[in-house]
């Protein structure tokens, strides 16, 4: 069984969802598809990085798409949100031999079961030549995170989560992820963000960044995770895994003053760059350092994404890279 190569492997493309409807966006419609654009555009880098797939759900949307983004392919492909990284397949293997893994999908545990999103999975991979194959149950690509080697993260939050598959205990899990993605060792961290409507998917809080080496947050003043990430620290820690820490944004509120799930975690590591999200907090320029210094063959840059967070999550979560 072919495991998914790592993040940092070269890339053929990535998958970008685009911010297409006006009823779910609203007033952040216009501002989130500046900083998809924005995104995108870093991680094209003039030509330098990879290719650029923005995916958009309609006309309307595909228009603003290529007027922000013309170095970009547009593909228009009805959709309920941009979330490709949970809706859109994995690509495993490598050259000839590449195929898109699929799996069901049902709107975060039945929280937001959107028109389209159990099916542009299939839909864009077969627009991009792959062999698609779907799997039998439920798993958001946001939900782990690996290393190349055979070594996954996640959380039992979410892959134990009786809204996602009832029937299926711990080792059901792992046999799974064994069976489809080829991963020969699981290592499962607790909770995730508070108010993370995923159930806690873990490219918040745990992210691989070389084989063997996993990145975590460290707390911030008045940190609303600090306890999910001692916890989190101490299960990697009795993993035997590298473990090194980036700053966290802390307590970053929303127009209602609530918490958001805001992370740096959810950066996005491209062959030219590696993006770093940024929400106007007292941490965002050590974030950046911090990312520049684990990726020295790379850009760390830096971009808002407010407007992005309103939807629920960040650069990592709307991308989906496509291996050479």
């Amino acid at each position: 069984m072919d495991t998914p190569l790592p993040e940092w492997a070269p890339h053929e493309a990535v998958w970008i969802g685009f911010p297409s409807d006006p009823d779910l966006w609203l007033d952040d419609l216009g501002p989130a598809q500046r900083e998809v654009a924005a995104f995108a555009e870093a991680v094209h880098a003039g030509g330098r990085g990879e290719q650029v797939w923005l995916v958009a759900a309609n006309n309307e949307a595909a228009a603003a798409a290529r007027t922000l983004a013309p170095f970009a392919r547009v593909v228009v492909e009805p959709f309920g949100d941009i979330w490709l990284r949970d809706t859109g397949p994995i690509v495993v293997g490598s050259g000839a031999a590449r195929r898109a893994q699929g799996f069901r999908f049902n709107g975060w545990g039945g929280k937001y079961d959107l028109p389209g999103d159990d099916t542009i999975g299939a839909r864009i991979a077969g627009g991009a030549g792959l062999d698609y194959a779907q799997a039998g149950w439920i798993l958001e690509g946001g939900a782990i995170d690996h290393d190349g080697t055979g070594t996954v993260v996640t959380t039992e939050q979410c892959l134990l989560n009786p809204n996602r598959n009832p029937d299926m205990a711990r080792v059901d899990v792992e046999g799974a992820l064994a069976r489809d993605l080829g991963f020969s060792r699981c290592i499962w961290l607790g909770e995730g963000l508070a108010n993370d409507h995923t159930d806690g998917h873990v490219d918040n809080l745990a992210r691989f960044v070389a084989p063997g080496r996993v990145a975590i947050p460290a707390a911030a003043e008045d940190d609303p995770n600090a306890g999910v990430y001692r916890d989190a620290a101490q299960r990697l820690a009795d993993s035997g895994l590298e473990i090194v820490t980036l700053p966290s944004p802390g307590r970053v509120l929303n127009d209602d003053g609530d918490i958001v799930p805001a992370s740096y975690m959810n950066f996005y590591i491209g062959n030219a760059a590696v993006v770093v999200p940024q929400y106007g907090a007292a941490n965002d320029a050590a974030a950046v350092a911090a990312v520049q210094a684990l990726f020295p063959d790379r850009v760390a840059i830096g971009l808002r994404a407010d407007h992005v967070l309103t939807g629920g999550g960040s650069f990592h979560c709307i991308s989906q890279q496509v291996p050479q």
